[in-house]
């Protein structure tokens, strides 16, 4: 596809604030979550989404399918959820004739939106049977492939205050995250906003958005070109966290275990891509990447014993990277 004109980066910006209003319609104060939301929806990956309990992570996930127009599938993760209720099973079918064959019946997996509610308070066998279709958009059962819908999505809950009964999530599926947004608690003047489109006669609701077509998007996002000195600040900020590599900062060598994976790399890039697009920029700037530097990476990074120990997070690891 040819270099983004003019008229491409419009029409993009006319579809992603025709959704983020629609959103906003329903979601009080959570303006960054969105937009976050809305970056990965439009590059085409899955996000993490991490808030307590009553901050609105459902609804977001649900008025995002409604504004879309996608189909929407939510599964509320528990103990005694089993693979076979997310991803489908093979039934035993009896024709006219009295013939019995296997037919699948596909799980909620299927559709365009998945809201993985809760996603830690499975096990991890679990939580893995999304893997598959997150990163392949398919899923096997008994030998034979199921593609899911496209586009594909998924979006998962967790609740960082009751670590009681819950199984952090593999270090794999994590990865498959493009981002992990913080769902941050309103202020007072957003509860004001909140009771009042909650507690009276008025229900917003967003209303479908022609958007164009999804794989339009995710080609013109993939078109924006990038200067050798700004794809050299995503690597640099990746390997900055790698406790053995000559750029890793002073944090990472002595409290990381395992730095940010490649996907890492390509989150950045493709976020930075849109936010340029956004700004009616054709080309990519370091200030873009630095952006998204803490939702791409902060579920990236796995600290040893003693960072643990420590209290150090992996956001303090990211922010020394950005200013070194």
């Amino acid at each position: 596809m040819p270099e983004p004109s003019e008229t491409d980066a419009r029409e993009f910006c006319r579809a992603f604030d025709a959704l983020q209003q629609e959103m906003e319609k329903v979601l009080v104060g959570q303006k960054e979550v969105i937009e976050g939301v809305l970056t990965a929806f439009f590059a085409g990956g899955h996000t993490l989404l991490e808030g307590a309990p009553g901050l609105g992570k459902t609804v977001l996930v649900r008025t995002l399918g409604d504004a879309a127009g996608l189909k929407f599938s939510r599964i509320q993760f528990t103990p005694d959820l089993m693979p076979g209720d997310i991803i489908g099973t093979n039934l035993i079918v009896e024709d006219e004739h009295g013939k019995k064959r296997f037919e699948f019946e596909p799980g909620p997996v299927f559709a365009n939106l998945v809201l993985a509610d809760e996603i830690n308070r499975a096990t991890p066998k679990t939580q893995s049977a999304l893997l598959e279709a997150m990163q392949e958009r398919q899923v096997s059962v008994s030998g034979v492939r199921h593609p899911v819908p496209s586009p594909f999505l998924v979006l998962a809950t967790q609740n960082p205050l009751e670590m009681e009964g819950t199984y952090p999530l593999p270090e794999a599926q994590l990865d498959r995250f493009l981002l992990k947004l913080h769902v941050e608690y309103p202020g007072a003047e957003d509860l004001h906003e909140i009771l009042r489109r909650t507690t009276t006669q008025d229900h917003p609701t967003a209303k479908p958005v022609d958007v164009g077509g999804w794989s339009r998007w995710q080609e013109l996002i993939r078109s924006v070109p990038t200067a050798h000195e700004v794809e050299a600040r995503a690597v640099y900020i990746v390997l900055a966290t790698h406790p053995e590599r000559g750029e890793a900062v002073p944090l990472a060598k002595k409290y990381v275990r395992y730095g940010a994976s490649p996907r890492a790399a390509q989150a950045l890039m493709l976020c930075a891509k849109i936010s340029a697009l956004r700004d009616g920029r054709f080309h990519v700037s370091k200030d873009d990447i630095d952006r998204w530097a803490l939702p791409a990476l902060r579920h990236r990074l796995i600290l040893n014993f003693e960072g643990e120990a420590e209290g150090i997070t992996t956001e303090a690891v990211i922010r020394e990277a950005l200013g070194a």
